[in-house]
C-alpha cells in the first residue's frame, strides 16, 4: 500500500508541475487542490480514502481524455467553420456531446445492441449477474441491461417528442405574438400566465388520471405545461428583433407576417431558442421520468428508466445498487445536456475566452 501511496502522490506532483510549467492555470489549480485534499484525507481516512480519491481522479482523467478525443473527432468530421467553433468547446461540452452521441446510438440501434428483448423473461426474479446477464434480472426475470438499452429509446424518445411538441407550440405562438402585437399579444401573454400558474406535476397527474397514461396523452400534457415557458422566451427574443429597422423596411415593402417570421425574425433568434430547447428537454425528461416512477408514464412491459427504478427499488434494501443504474442514466443525460447548453449560451452571448 505504501508503494501505491508514493506513486499516487508522485503522479499528482509531476502533473501539477507540468501544468505550472506550461502555464495552464485551471489544470494546475485542479491538480494542486487534489493533492492537498488527498494529503488531508490520507491523514484522516488512511489508505482506503486515498484509494477512493485515486479511482475518482482516474475516472475524471479518463473522461477528460475521451472528451478531448471525441472533440477532435468532431472537428475532423465537420465543415471548416463549424469545426473551428467546436475546437473552442470546453471539455465539459465535449463530454456532454459524447454522452448525447452514446445515448443516440443506444436508442437507434437498441435491437442490435441489447442481447435480449425488452420484455423477454430469461431467468428467475432478481437473478444475479452472470456471463449472460451483465446486470442481472429484474423482478420478472428480464435482463436489466437489455431493458436499460431499450429504455434509452423509449424514455429519451418520449421526452424528445414532448419537447418538440412544446417547443413548436410555444415558439410558434411567441413569434406570431411578437409579429402581430396588439390585443393578440396581450391575450397570448395572459393565457400563458394562467397555464404557468398551475403546478406542472399536478396538471400532468390530472390529465393522465382523466385520459389514461397513453403516450399521446403524456406528449399533449407535457406540451401544454412547457409551451408557455417557451412562449415567454420566444416573445422576449422576437420582441427585440421586430423593432429593428430592417423589419420596418420589410413591412413597408408589403411583406406578410409569414415572411417576416421565416426570413427575418426566426434566423436572428435561433441561438437562444436552441439553448432553450436543451433546457426544456432536461425539464421534460425529468418530468416524464417522475411520472413513470409514479406509475403514470410509459406502461409495462415497455422498458422505461423511471419505472425500472420503482420496480426494482426493493433491491436497494439488500445492498444491490442495480436500481440506481437507470437513475444514474437519467442524471447523466441531464448533466450532459446542461454542459452543452451552457457552452451554447456562452457562445451566443458574444463572450470570448480569455
Amino acid at each position: 500500500m505504501s508503494v501505491f501511496v508514493i506513486l499516487y502522490f508522485a503522479c499528482l506532483i509531476i502533473a501539477s508541475c507540468l501544468a505550472a510549467f506550461y502555464e495552464k492555470r485551471g489544470p494546475f489549480i485542479l491538480l494542486f487542490s487534489l493533492t492537498l485534499i488527498s494529503f488531508v484525507l490520507g491523514i484522516v481516512g488512511g489508505t482506503g480514502a486515498l484509494r477512493f480519491i485515486a479511482i475518482a481522479a482516474a475516472a475524471l482523467a479518463f473522461a477528460a481524455g475521451v472528451s478531448y478525443s471525441f472533440r477532435e473527432f468532431l472537428v475532423l468530421l465537420m465543415p471548416k467553420n463549424l469545426g473551428k467553433e467546436l475546437k473552442t468547446a470546453p471539455l465539459t461540452a465535449a463530454f456532454g456531446m459524447f454522452v448525447i452521441f452514446t445515448y443516440a446510438i443506444a436508442a437507434i440501434f437498441a435491437p442490435w445492441i441489447a442481447p435480449f428483448g425488452e420484455s423477454e423473461v430469461i431467468a428467475s426474479s432478481f437473478a444475479p449477474a452472470d456471463e449472460n446477464m451483465l446486470l442481472g434480472a429484474d423482478q420478472l426475470g428480464r435482463d436489466m441491461f437489455s431493458r436499460i438499452i431499450y429504455g434509452a429509446r423509449n424514455s429519451v424518445g418520449l421526452a424528445l417528442s414532448a419537447t418538440i411538441a412544446a417547443f413548436v407550440l410555444g415558439a410558434g405562438a411567441g413569434l406570431l405574438a411578437a409579429t402581430k402585437g396588439g390585443w393578440f399579444d396581450q391575450f397570448m401573454g395572459r393565457f400563458a400566465d394562467v397555464i404557468m400558474s398551475i403546478p406542472s406535476l399536478i396538471f400532468a397527474l390530472l390529465m393522465l388520471s382523466i385520459f389514461g397514461p397513453q403516450v399521446y396523452v403524456i406528449i399533449i400534457a407535457v406540451a401544454i405545461i412547457y409551451a408557455p415557458r417557451v412562449f415567454r422566451l420566444t416573445r422576449a427574443v422576437a420582441g427585440n428583433v421586430v423593432v429593428m429597422d430592417y423589419i420596418e423596411a420589410a413591412k413597408l415593402r408589403g411583406e406578410k407576417d409569414s415572411y417576416l417570421i421565416r426570413k427575418e425574425i426566426l434566423p436572428n433568434s435561433t441561438a437562444p431558442l436552441i439553448a432553450e430547447f436543451g433546457l426544456e428537454f432536461c425539464f421534460v425528461f425529468l418530468l416524464v421520468a417522475g411520472l413513470s416512477f409514479l406509475g403514470l408514464g410509459i406502461q409495462p412491459p415497455t422498458a422505461d428508466w423511471g419505472s425500472m427504478v420503482r420496480e426494482n427499488a426493493t433491491l436497494i434494501s439488500f445492498g444491490d445498487i442495480t436500481p440506481l443504474i437507470p437513475a444514474a442514466a437519467i442524471a447523466l443525460l441531464t448533466v450532459a445536456v446542461n454542459f452543452v447548453v451552457d457552452w451554447m449560451l456562452f457562445r451566443s452571448s458574444g463572450l470570448k475566452e480569455q
